[in-house]
């Protein structure tokens, strides 16, 4: 038995049992205060409120221009709060807890997450339509309603709601501990960062914080949907899988019929009932048919002769010589 710290990394026999958090008074309370902090944003910048006039006191005290080497380092930095990368990253994380787990969760939690995220924060850009500082068109303005998309700030909800949800999954208080001080720690330099670089408003950022917090907070509501989804996903690999052991395999020989032909019956030559039938020549007993008609089987000629001996069928249409004269009439 392993007892290194590589043996962490090994699949666990059989999946651990995995406490659901649930949608306590505590979580309650703190949905609650976070929900009024976002429209009290939201409505003091709807307002042109004194919050507007600190947007535009630190967009023109630029902070780029007073500390600027930190510029190279807050360039990279701020990645840690753009969607595509750090899904990648958090995304691989989990996808190993999951094999490691024997559990879908952590991964559907995220793509729940993301899609809460991109649904609530895209909407709200769109309809408040904020333009950014770069963009500003008039002193002390909002610039609500202008085509804008930066209120609130997606970089900084990002932040809050991938970093975060590793601490949501967290199965050990401790880990859970750490993994919080270190989504806050992350998230909170991003939107500062997004600040320092003049790509949003101070107030954009507080809305960020808040419309990350609500996704967290709001996940146990998700976690039966969750679960539904995992047990149908799961039943759909063992469904996959029973068929996959029942499907026959039939080995075929060489040379022989491949799966889906009909070979022809008597070594390649067809039956009498699948001949096409002949007009039979000469004979008043030989019988004629109509065109369009098949001839039966009592009907056919009881001489088989061979193919070679038959007359040829003569074309359709008239059948005498072109000098020839009516039969009647002279």
């Amino acid at each position: 038995m392993r007892t290194d710290i590589f043996a962490r990394l090994d699949r666990e026999p059989e999946p651990p049992k995995i406490e659901i958090p649930r949608m306590s008074r505590i979580r309650l309370a703190l949905f609650g205060g976070t929900s009024a902090f976002y429209l009290a944003i939201v409505v003091a910048v709807l307002a042109s409120s004194w919050l507007v006039i600190i947007d535009w006191k630190v967009m023109l005290f630029r902070p780029y221009q007073q500390w600027p080497e930190l510029h190279a380092f807050l360039d990279y930095f701020v990645v840690l709060g753009q969607r595509g990368p750090t899904a990648v990253m958090v995304a691989a994380w989990l996808g190993w807890r999951s094999w490691r787990q024997h559990t879908l969760r952590p991964l559907l939690a995220l793509g729940v997450s993301l899609l809460l995220l991109n649904v609530t924060v895209g909407a709200v850009k769109i309809g408040l339509g904020r333009l950014g500082p770069h963009y500003a068109t008039e002193i002390g303005s909002p610039e609500l309603f202008a085509g804008g998309d930066i209120f609130p700030s997606g970089h900084t909800a990002n932040a809050v709601v991938t970093w975060g949800i590793l601490a949501y999954l967290a199965t050990t208080p401790r880990a859970r501990r750490y993994l919080s001080a270190l989504s806050a720690t992350v998230s909170l330099g991003v939107g500062l960062t997004t600040v320092y670089l003049g790509t949003h408003w101070l107030s954009d950022v507080l809305l960020g914080w808040a419309a990350g917090l609500l996704i967290l907070l709001a996940l146990p509501w998700c976690e039966p949907l969750i679960g539904r989804a995992e047990a149908f996903v799961l039943d759909l690999r063992e469904q996959w899988r029973a068929r996959r052991r029942l499907a026959p395999s039939l080995p075929v020989a060489a040379g022989g019929p491949r799966p889906g032909m009909h070979p022809q019956r008597g070594g390649g030559r067809q039956d009498g009932a699948d001949r096409e039938p002949v007009a039979a020549v000469g004979g008043p007993s030989a019988p004629t048919s109509r065109p369009g008609t098949q001839l039966t089987h009592t009907q056919r000629p009881h001489s088989h002769s061979m193919r070679s001996e038959r007359t040829p069928v003569t074309p359709s249409g008239s059948r005498r010589p072109p000098t020839s004269r009516p039969a009647t009439g002279g």
